[in-house]
């Protein structure tokens, strides 16, 4: 574990997170159902990671011009570069996600990851095969993935192999293909975005903005739903490897977002004309399951996880 620097005072430092938390609590309105079930420390941490995600894209989706979002996603990742040097004391995004950082050994290079493809995202860029398109997904969502599993860590012995970062990954792109499905109509609409594949719209039949027959559509929208089913099989062997708060929490946002999945697939036209969510009654319901199904287990000792001794919920 590295040491953490003294850089501000552990007041601020609390403060900083209480501001990361704020920020989750109130933007995040299917992985808040998931962090809260982590245990003090690690939601901390988790919550830092997500603010700082959220920032990056904002800018991405903002309505500056290309240049200036090209110019202000550069800064930051000069900035994530230098974490850990000083000059972040009057940010508390920044603040909080330093100390993360020393606890937990975050992989920082995943924000650089996700800074490539909010500007994917601020260029414009289209994606012609699935396999470009989920380049993009592991890029924007896999980085969170394993961003998260730093903070979780893996039980002792569960993941020999070192599947688990893959695995974090999988369970990424599932859930980020499930937003690209469910936010059809608003990037098209309102940011000028169609992520959907070219070679599926073509093959379909459906233009490149997506005018055509609605049957057509729905035939590439079930498609990139089977193709996200596959990835949801493959990410949630990672919750074997997690010990209990973390599975808890990990089943928790992915099974609201699996959940979503499954509304889209039974009313996949639904998405060319609004955004598909679930009510918070049922995403209480599927926080709530998690949370008993991802205790229910003895406690082992986690390896990878440097949260402070003594620290709990």
């Amino acid at each position: 574990m590295r040491s953490r620097a003294p850089v501000v005072k552990e007041m601020e430092i609390d403060d900083a997170y209480r501001a990361c938390e704020a920020i989750t609590k109130r933007e995040a309105k299917n992985f808040h159902y998931g962090i809260r079930l982590l245990d003090h420390p690690r939601r901390k941490a988790l919550s830092a990671v997500y603010a700082m995600a959220r920032r990056i894209d904002d800018i991405g989706d903002g309505e500056e011009s290309t240049e200036t979002k090209v110019a202000r996603l550069a800064e930051l990742r000069q900035r994530l570069e230098a974490i850990g040097q000083g000059g972040a004391e009057d940010d508390q995004v920044m603040v909080a996600l330093e100390d993360a950082m020393h606890r937990f050994s975050l992989p920082m290079g995943a924000f650089g990851e996700l800074i490539d493809g909010c500007e994917d995202d601020a260029l414009g860029r289209s994606y012609k095969s699935f396999s470009d398109l989920t380049a993009y997904c592991r890029k924007v969502a896999g980085s969170i993935g394993r961003l998260s599993l730093a903070i979780f860590g893996t039980l002792e012995g569960a993941d020999p192999e070192g599947q688990a970062p893959w695995l974090a990954d999988q369970l990424g792109v599932a859930l980020q293909l499930t937003n690209i499905l469910r936010d059809i109509e608003e990037d098209r609409s309102t940011m000028g975005r169609v992520y959907l594949p070219t070679e599926d719209l073509e093959r379909f039949g459906v233009a490149g903005d997506l005018s055509g027959p609605t049957d057509a559509l729905v035939g590439v929208i079930l498609l990139q739903a089977f193709r996200a089913r596959q990835y949801y099989t493959d990410g949630w062997r990672l919750l074997s490897k997690l010990d209990g708060r973390s599975r808890a929490c990990t089943g928790a946002m992915a099974g609201i977002y699996r959940r979503l999945l499954g509304r889209i697939e039974r009313r996949p036209e639904a998405v060319l004309y609004t955004r598909v969510s679930l009510p918070a009654s049922e995403k209480a319901y599927v926080a709530a399951r998690a949370l008993l199904s991802g205790t229910a287990r003895p406690s082992i000792p986690v390896r990878g996880n440097h949260g402070q001794p003594g620290e709990d919920g």
